[in-house]
């Protein structure tokens, strides 16, 4: 029976693949191989273009049903980056200067998943030469990220071939067992799985648990990417290695990660929120209106936030306060997109410093004035409604 599926055993000691929330100098990786990472892959194998991939590829690859196991999460690890040596920045006055851009960037550290894909069986042998015999080099989201054993499955090694027929992706990656990747590794007891949710005439709108992941490209050249709902579901482990089937698998209703610019926990976050509040009595730094919010004036300590209980030392909590500013809701928007208009990296605009007052009252007004036009326009069409 011709084959349906392709099956890429993906693993190294470092993988990182962007989502929705690696932008600008903090870039992050989603738990799990991104359907834009796997076509990027897929797309270096066959030799196909940017411009190419736009224009022929990305319709047919992005048509494939992909579905993802975590045999094993790995660890994340960040790393210290820096991007051009002397090139032009620009800086707060509005001019450039020759300077390094330094960036945090995150990987996960080995890490092995199995990734599905199911498409039309001409396809799936084309892509499946093509992993076979790569024409440019493989790499596990990013250039430094090289794979550490062949891509394509080996049934003398996976109990699997490469490629197979399935009915769906649930029963493909279940057909594949678990096998262990060093000699004292202890089999889990669940395997977490991210599954493509596609309509049918019994389920014509997705699930409540349905996750809504932003990876489905629909440009490579520009680079710009859709939604898709992943399911997320939990299977047992024999002891052999086996997934244990079950007539309606496990939910894991685990949420999706917290949009954050860095790994700050969320409860981390608000204690220093409010005590930075609480010190600076409730009022907005910058206009002493109440304040509602706080804003980082910096991002050096980025990633050191995520521990309630060294929280308790007080010199670590003045640590914390002293990046963080109190603002109102109107005054922190203002900053913030003057913050993204310069371009700036891990120093922020301390809104307390008297260079940044102009600048941040006429943002402040221009706000006002584009909400007031806003109101004007949303009154008179209700009016027209009426």
């Amino acid at each position: 029976m011709s084959a349906n599926t392709l099956f890429l055993r993906l693993e190294g000691p470092l993988q990182s693949w962007g989502d929705q929330q690696s932008k600008f100098v903090i870039r992050r990786t989603a738990e799990a191989p991104a359907k834009s990472g796997v076509i990027g892959l897929l797309g270096a194998a066959l030799g196909v273009s940017r411009p190419d991939a736009d224009n022929e590829w990305l319709p047919k690859l992005s048509a494939l049903s992909m579905g993802v196991r975590i045999d094993s999460p790995g660890v994340r690890w960040w790393d210290y980056h820096t991007v051009g040596a002397g090139m032009e920045m620009r800086t707060a006055e509005g001019g450039t200067k020759r300077q390094t851009l330094l960036t945090r960037r995150e990987y996960l550290c080995d890490a092995s998943f199995l990734v599905a894909l199911q498409g039309e069986t001409p396809l799936i042998a084309r892509l499946e030469e093509a992993i076979r015999n790569p024409r440019w080099t493989l790499y596990l989201g990013r250039k430094c990220c090289p794979p550490s054993r062949p891509l394509l499955l080996s049934e003398q090694a996976d109990g699997a071939p490469p490629t197979g027929n399935f009915q769906d992706l649930r029963k493909a990656l279940q057909a594949v067992p678990w096998r262990k990747r060093f000699k004292g590794d202890q089999a889990p007891q669940t395997l977490a799985c991210l599954l493509d949710w596609q309509p049918t005439p019994e389920e014509p709108e997705a699930p409540d648990e349905a996750l809504v992941w932003y990876d489905v490209p629909s440009s490579f050249e520009q680079p710009a990417h859709g939604p898709r709902f992943v399911i997320r579901e939990e299977w047992q482990v024999g002891d052999g290695g086996e997934i244990k089937l079950a007539a309606e698998p496990a939910q894991c209703y685990t949420p999706a990660p917290l949009r954050i610019r860095t790994d700050y926990g969320k409860s981390t976050w608000g204690k220093i929120r409010d005590r930075r509040l609480a010190e600076d009595h409730h009022l907005c730094v910058f206009c002493k209106v109440p304040a509602t919010t706080g804003q980082h004036i910096s991002y050096r300590r980025a990633g050191k936030e995520a521990n309630l209980t060294a929280l308790e030392d007080e010199k670590v909590m003045q640590e914390h306060l002293k990046n963080v500013r109190s603002l109102c809701r109107l005054c922190h928007d203002a900053v913030t997109m003057l913050e993204y208009g310069l371009g700036m990296g891990l120093d922020r605009i301390n809104p307390e410093e008297p260079h940044w007052r102009d600048l941040i009252i006429k943002k402040r007004d221009e706000i006002v004035k584009f909400r007031s036009l806003e109101t004007r326009r949303r009154r008179l069409s209700a009016e027209e409604v009426e």
